[in-house]
């Protein structure tokens, strides 16, 4: 048989990176417009792959509607192929559940068009998740190309020789730890190698004796791969002619202007019985290191923890609050959804979320995040609003002015915490009245004291503060506004357990004077000694340098100066980190702290710490120079400024009574240049492993590095937390959209530390020219949060990651009426056990209507599943679709597995 090989036109389309959006978007409908024009001119001109995401069609669209019908026309006719993606994420700073609501978009946009790609297309991702064969799998793609994680690339991607890495092929079996597998095939000499074909004779032959043999060198098959473009790669127009006259000087191989489809199918027959298995993660552990570009976790951390907290709106609130309303009549918002979903994931493609491009980009990326940030809150307080108007608080007969509110859950996790909101007791509208008059019924009217009390009368822990009077308005959905002047209170609750996905009620009741005697709630003060904060599982002891001493009360297990300031020179770039050779870190360890108690209630406790640490002002001279000659970062011979300045870092450690974790909040004012702020965690703990809360996985990664491994640097990504265990005992870290830690070997007393990156700031872009970037110097008031979570063995270890996942949500309170509704007190809409499984989402499904539960198995061993709900239940795959009926009670879920479920919706949805 016949070589083949398999030529596919392409252009990998960075939507935004070196340059601006606008300007790349203009490009971009430069280049649609060719490419259309040469696949309607040109017959033979087979077919283009538009690089794996519906998004360039969106954008090309917008300038150009009238072309619709054409590349709808050209993708049904298979000349035009395109995704299965929305956007090229980053998989490693994008969450679990927005990882799928991008295939699910991609997927749904191409079939509009007529038809999907199915190749799970990872071009230049910065390295690809474990899980994704049991993703693509389960969404119908059994195939995959990939660009990085498997063979080392260099400086500008070039191909490192003379090491055995995980796969002599480029082509390979890709398996999840759950056991998942696909075929996927490694870009293994670029997605470029078929780049700008010659039509000339004699430079084809010289282009094609190398470009032939390069491939030959990585195909397991008579099939050889050419990628014919590059990072906006224009149109090769002449590719037709270019192919001709490669046939012409080489007869026995066949030239084939192809497509994915094709070449995948062709792969298929052929392949080898000796192929690799690579399995989970792809993160390029087995190469020299410099070229992973997981430092981008650490660029730019604003971005991230906005995206984290978009993600959460979206996630763990707007998507499950809207599902317990719809449940109880309340139309679900698709449409919202959609075009809040869509503008979130336009910030998550890898050169956006991964803050490596030029500064205009993330100036628009902030727009962005707050666009979606409005549309997640706007789809909430509806959601809060139907829960208020029709949730049957009549119970509440406790005389006038009591007033009624409402705690909700929309998280698959029992919350334990103390929970603020404000809420508004007494309005004062202009209608019927005027502006004066409201304003000073606002500010003569006093409000009384409050207590809080549940649906049984109880008394809660917790405070009410009355809030100065201010303007408000409403928005009735019948009506013109409502302007008025309102009084507030601010309430904290301690809620202790809530169910999952629950409404609970509670009420403001006024404090008469026979009750002024009264006894308060039965608690007392969380503080032992003076800066000794204790409850039922943690002690913890804030040392003068402002580090702490943490007690986990039942394992025994003490972690002492746990939390320690590590701040060093940063000479790299926005992709990757790099510290002068020789230079020392500052430590804030040697300082001394100032100590004062913050806050003081039973239910909650808070010590703040505030550590100076004197630290260079910036790199000295030389750095400028070597990047204005593009030296590569590892050849820089700059070092620190001789100059300092004192950064004053505010430490502030929280201790909640019905918390089993101490959360820690860092506040600093950045004026330094070129640096890295990491918070170290000394565990105590002597262990080969940790784990990474990733995409859809609870990751086990190695302590040490492999014999190929250079870089001093092993800074790796991670979701909502990071642990280390022994048998007996262990840490788990959760984070606010901290991304990036390490594991650093540590002493016989702080064991293996974990250090989570808190600042990084870079003064360019790097990569392949001098693109400055002043903006990701990060400057000015930073808050950074995290928490500390200690266990002990068995199932303690699962529960600490339930308690990282609680962390990274929130309650919503809401004020009711008095009212007689329809929605019972204490209303929770789905129950669920399991000893395994993380809850990752609670959704309506568009297409079919129904409410979409999913979790994941954290663990290698099978895991069970029970959900407790009248509608009937069927397994679902990643996209929502029905594939098998289930039976009540309880579900196993092999190791590793991604479970969803589909609940039919009722009669009348």
């Amino acid at each position: 048989m016949k070589k083949q090989a398999h030529v596919i036109s392409h252009s990998h389309w960075d939507r935004e990176w070196y340059l601006p959006y606008e300007k790349h978007h203009m490009l971009e409908v430069e280049f649609m417009d060719k490419l259309l024009d040469t696949l309607e001119r040109d017959p033979e001109f087979k077919s283009f792959h538009l690089d794996g995401q519906t998004i360039m069609l969106d954008d090309y669209l917008q300038v150009r509607p009238e072309r619709r019908g054409l590349v709808e026309k050209l993708v049904r006719e298979k000349r035009l192929y395109i995704g299965p993606w929305y956007i090229l994420q980053d998989e490693w700073l994008t969450g679990s559940e927005s990882n799928l609501r991008n295939l699910e978009t991609g997927m749904r946009e191409a079939k509009e068009y007529g038809n999907v790609s199915r190749v799970g297309y990872f071009p230049d991702s910065f390295g690809n998740m474990g899980q994704a064969p049991q993703i693509l799998l389960d969404a119908g793609i059994d195939c995959a190309a990939f660009g990085r994680g498997v063979k080392p690339t260099g400086f500008n991607n070039e191909v490192s020789d003379g090491a055995d890495f995980a796969s002599r092929y480029s082509e390979m079996f890709w398996e999840s730890p759950d056991g998942s597998r696909i075929l996927g095939v490694l870009f293994a000499n670029w997605y470029s190698n078929g780049i700008e074909i010659p039509t000339d004779p004699g430079e084809a032959e010289k282009y094609w004796e190398k470009k032939l043999a390069d491939a030959m060198k990585f195909a397991s098959t008579d099939h050889l791969l050419f990628m014919n473009g590059c990072d906006h790669q224009p149109v090769q127009t002449d590719l037709t002619d270019a192919l001709k006259t490669a046939a012409k000087l080489y007869p026995e191989i066949d030239f084939v202007h192809s497509d994915f489809t094709g070449y995948m199918e062709c792969l298929k027959q052929e392949l080898k019985e000796d192929l690799a298995v690579i399995k989970g993660e792809l993160r390029s552990q087995e190469t020299d290191g410099w070229y992973t570009l997981a430092n981008t976790a650490s660029s730019r951390i604003y971005l991230k923890q906005r995206n984290a907290r978009c993600e959460a709106l979206f996630t763990r609130a707007a998507e499950p609050l809207a599902a317990m309303a719809h449940d109880r009549g309340m139309e679900y918002p698709h449409h919202l959804f959609d075009y809040g979903w869509k503008t979130l994931m336009q910030n998550h493609p890898h050169d956006s979320i991964c803050g490596c491009s030029v500064d205009e980009v993330h100036r628009e990326m902030e727009a962005r995040f707050e666009k979606a940030e409005q549309v997640a809150l706007h789809i909430i307080g509806e959601c809060l609003a139907w829960f208020s108007a029709h949730v049957d608080t009549g119970k509440y007969n406790t005389g006038e002015g009591a007033v009624p509110f409402l705690v909700i859950n929309p998280t698959g996790f029992y919350k334990s915490e103390v929970t603020k909101f404000d809420l508004i007791v007494k309005k004062y509208p202009f209608q019927g009245s005027s502006v004066a008059a409201c304003l000073e019924q606002a500010r003569q009217e006093e409000l009384p004291a409050y207590r809080i009390v549940d649906s049984e009368g109880n008394e809660v822990m917790g405070s009410v503060e009355l809030l100065p009077y201010a303007f408000g308005y409403d928005l009735p959905k019948d009506r013109f506004r409502n302007a008025y002047f309102g009084r507030s209170v601010r309430v904290t609750l301690e809620t202790a357990g809530q169910e999952p996905f629950s409404v609970k009620s509670y009420c403001l009741v006024p404090v008469t004077e026979n009750e002024a005697e009264r006894k308060p709630v039965k608690a007392e003060s969380l503080f032992t000694s003076e800066y000794v904060m204790e409850n039922e599982w943690l002690s913890c002891r804030i040392n003068e340098n402002g580090t702490v001493d943490i007690t986990h009360k039942p394992s025994g297990r003490i972690y002492r100066e746990a939390v320690m300031l590590e701040d060093t020179r940063d000479i790299g770039n926005e992709y990757i980190y790099f510290k002068p050779v020789g230079e020392a870190p500052v430590l804030s360890g040697n300082s001394e702290a100032v100590l004062a108690r913050t806050e003081d209630k039973p239910y909650r406790a808070a010590v703040q710490a505030k550590v100076t640490m004197e630290i260079p002002v910036s790199a000295d001279e030389r750095l400028e120079q070597e990047i204005h000659d593009l030296v590569e970062f590892r050849h820089r011979k700059a070092g620190s400024s001789v100059r300092t300045l004192p950064m004053t870092v505010t430490v502030t450690y929280i201790l909640e009574r019905a918390g089993k974790g101490l959360k820690v909040e860092v506040a600093f004012d950045n004026q330094a240049l070129d640096h890295r702020l990491r918070m170290l965690v000394g565990t105590g703990l002597d262990t080969p492993w940790h784990y990474a809360d990733s995409i859809f996985e609870v990751a086990k990664r190695s302590n040490s590095v492999s014999e190929y491994w250079e870089n001093p640097c092993n800074a790796q990504h991670q979701q909502l937390f990071v642990n280390v265990h022994e048998e007996q005992a262990g840490m788990t870290v959760a984070n606010h959209g901290l991304n990036e830690y390490e594991i650093l070997p540590g002493d016989a007393q702080t064991g293996k530390i974990i250090a989570l990156t808190l600042h990084r700031g870079v003064r360019e872009m790097g990569d392949w020219g001098d693109f400055p970037t002043p903006q990701a110097q990060c400057l000015g008031k930073q808050h950074k949060e995290f928490a500390l979570f200690p266990h002990g063995a068995g199932e303690d270890l699962m529960r600490s990651y339930e308690e990282a996942y609680a962390y990274s949500s929130s309650l919503w309170g809401v004020r009711s009426e008095m009212q007689d509704a329809s929605i019972p007190d204490g209303f929770t809409f789905l129950k669920y056990s399991t000893d395994t499984l993380l809850w990752t989402a609670l959704k309506v499904q568009e297409e079919t209507g129904d409410v979409i539960f999913r979790a994941f198995n954290a663990s290698e061993k099978e895991g069970e599943l029970a959900l407790e709900t009248k509608r009937r239940l069927y397994r679902s795959n990643v996209l929502g679709e029905k594939k098998e009926y289930l039976e009540q009670g309880k579900i196993p879920v092999r190791g590793y597995g991604i479970f969803t479920a589909g609940l039919e919706k009722k009669d009348g949805e």
